[in-house]
């Protein structure tokens, strides 16, 4: 049997990959017929071009975020996902701690599920105003330009506010998680408050986003993961993705279940 040349078979990985998001090296050079170092070298390759991740026995497909979801649609999508990530992330807000939330859908959840006494929140999501009536909390909402696809507050107003204060930890929603590349999202003055609201932060970083963001790079770095303490996802999150995280050495929770770091 006549073996598929390098770059047929590049595009049949692609291709595959496109179809189930993570394919195992095994499996791969089950199909294309060729060897499992073979299957590794192309992976090697088609990972120097940013068209996929390597993980430990396969890989999984890169998603480049090529625009920004509008707030609305954002609102709509995963919506039972993000509220149980909401949820266990919540749980693990203690009394009387001061949290930062930034500007999104998940952070919103979280915002949701806080049950904590006497909780402060520190945030540059305007919709979180809306909701903070009858809440036994304290809202610190920072100023500056509105940011309608985040429904947040950004600019230097906003900067300025947040180098004023400190919390206990952060919960940051983001658009893109990659082994690669870190949490990324599509706007440079989001990144800046994200980085701000880590920076600002005594204790644990807390990364909240559904599994569609996971394997999906946008054009603007927050931070490599090794710079997170843990993640809490959903349950339809891949296990390689699951890996992924756990080497890079996050912490991850899923939906309220916990699985350790490696």
């Amino acid at each position: 049997m006549e073996q598929p040349l390098p770059a047929e078979r590049h595009r049949r990985i692609l291709e595959l990959l496109r179809e189930r998001q993570v394919m195992r090296v095994v499996t791969l050079s089950e199909l294309l017929g060729v060897s499992e170092v073979t299957i590794r070298r192309d992976l090697e390759a088609l990972e120097r071009r940013g068209l996929l991740e390597r993980t430990h026995g396969g890989a999984v497909l890169v998603h480049r975020m090529r625009t920004e979801p509008r707030y609305l649609e954002a609102i709509v999508a995963h919506a039972e996902e993000k509220r149980a990530i909401g949820r266990a992330a919540a749980a693990l807000v203690e009394p009387g701690e001061t949290i930062f939330l930034n500007g999104g859908t998940t952070t919103l959840e979280v915002f949701r599920h806080l049950e904590a006494a006497g909780v402060r929140v520190i945030t540059n999501h305007v919709g979180m105003a809306m909701e903070a009536v009858d809440r036994d909390l304290e809202l610190v909402v920072v100023g500056g330009r509105f940011r309608a696809p985040s429904s947040s507050l950004v600019g230097p107003f906003a900067t300025e506010a947040l180098r004023r204060v400190h919390a206990d930890r952060a919960f940051l929603g983001v658009e893109g998680i990659s082994h690669r590349s870190g949490i990324t999202t599509p706007s440079s003055e989001e990144a800046e408050i994200a980085r701000l609201m880590m920076d600002r932060t005594r204790g644990e970083v807390i990364v909240v986003a559904d599994h569609s963001k996971l394997g999906t790079v946008a054009d603007f770095v927050i931070a490599p993961l090794e710079e997170i303490d843990r993640i809490v996802v959903d349950a339809g999150t891949e296990e390689e993705h699951l890996e992924q995280l756990g080497a890079a050495g996050v912490d991850v929770v899923v939906a309220g279940e916990r699985v350790g770091a490696a």
